[in-house]
């Protein structure tokens, strides 16, 4: 089997607990999620607020109200009043406020992170917290390419998208078993999961698709979307199952001995994960119920939506990982949209125009290889 041979990006190394140069090990923090998790997120009894009201960075759930299904491919339509209210993630906040309030202290994690959050105001005005219920990656990464896209995705344009669950079932009987969350009602109670799946691929390509006159109305019809509700959800699940598929393409050429991207070696190189359908029992289907994406996943999100995912990692301020690109070889000619975390779990989206603000250089330094279109944005549009 012929192998495309490429050098590592140290990201996907990272992802995967590869080795790195000894020189850097300084910079790697803790060995696995959990660990960064524990490490670097203060607790929430230091930030002034309970456990219960931590909404944007827990799995605690929204409010949920009588959803009533309006037809394949419809608006869902909810009895709670207010997007703003509802929406999934919160109004933008100060970014300078929010570090300090946020994470308080002079301990080194602290320091750390405000550091990072110092530099990315340089970029950015403010932030938008996610809520955080293991759907937080998808979520943020599709609002941001819902929200900024000045034309439909060119994965959305393809004629019979809404067959692709079809067609992976029959070919390698990977759907009849997924998992929807409680809110994804399978419609009248005759849909099977492939006509649900289809329902909200659908539903995924006419939202993407939807023209509107200007981005500020774009993005008030993102927010009336993100809801948290059945909509928001299967959009969510629609996301899941391109991952799926383009995870499925890329197995069949390595099988065949074709060239694939470096991280689809990674991706399968796990025990967990050595074939689609293990990846899908063992990653996949947890995402948005007990887990998130773990990072080699992070690469397969950002060529499921041929773009390119531009990720601040605050806990990695200092280091070459700061600025981490999924993927890291279509930088040119994909479309990219920006995130930011402070723990490579939890994602939040950086929106607002570059406000001039100027600090001492060793403080700011961002890499060079930041697109020059990623520098000034008004809600993100910089990155597209």
């Amino acid at each position: 089997m012929k192998r495309k041979r490429r050098k590592k990006n140290a990201a996907v190394t990272e992802a995967m607990g590869g080795e790195e140069d000894p020189k850097e090990e300084a910079h790697q923090g803790p060995s696995t999620l959990a660990d960064v998790r524990e490490e670097y997120r203060p607790p929430v009894e230091d930030l002034g607020v309970s456990e219960e009201e931590d909404l944007y960075r827990g799995a605690e759930d929204l409010p949920q109200g009588p959803v009533k299904h309006a037809g394949p491919g419809a608006l869902f339509e909810s009895t709670l009043p207010k997007a703003e209210d509802r929406c999934s993630l919160e109004p933008m906040l100060d970014m300078l406020s929010y570090s300090e309030s946020e994470w308080k202290g002079n301990t080194t994690k602290s320091t750390l992170i405000r550091k990072g959050y110092t530099k990315l105001s340089q970029r950015f005005e403010g932030l938008r917290r996610v809520r955080g219920d293991n759907y937080c990656a998808l979520r943020a990464t599709l609002f941001q390419v819902l929200s900024t896209s000045t034309q439909p995705p060119v994965w959305l344009q393809v004629e019979h998208i809404s067959t692709w669950a079809e067609e992976l079932e029959a070919r390698e009987g990977l759907i009849g078993q997924w998992m929807f969350p409680s809110e994804c009602r399978q419609g009248d109670g005759s849909e099977d999961a492939v006509q649900q799946l289809k329902r909200y691929m659908e539903l995924l390509q006419n939202r993407a698709v939807v023209g509107c006159s200007s981005m500020e109305e774009r993005q008030r019809l993102c927010e009336l979307l993100f809801q948290g509700g059945e909509e928001e959800l299967g959009l969510l699940e629609a996301l899941k199952l391109l991952m799926l598929v383009r995870a499925s393409e890329f197995h069949t050429t390595m099988q065949e001995g074709g060239d694939v991207p470096v991280f689809c070696w990674l991706l399968y190189a796990r025990d967990s994960s050595d074939c689609p359908r293990t990846f899908l029992s063992n990653h996949l289907s947890r995402v948005g119920f007990s887990g998130g994406l773990e990072q080699v996943e992070m690469f397969l999100l950002g060529y499921a939506l041929q773009c390119t995912i531009q990720v601040y990692r605050l806990y990695m301020t200092d280091t070459e990982e700061f600025v981490t690109y999924y993927p890291d070889d279509h930088k040119e000619d994909w479309p990219c949209v920006c995130l930011v975390t402070e723990d490579d779990r939890h994602y939040n989206v950086p929106v607002g125009q570059y406000n001039g603000l100027q600090v001492p250089e060793d403080v700011t330094a961002i890499p060079e290889d930041v697109p020059p279109d990623c520098l000034d944005s008004k809600s993100q549009a910089d990155c597209h």
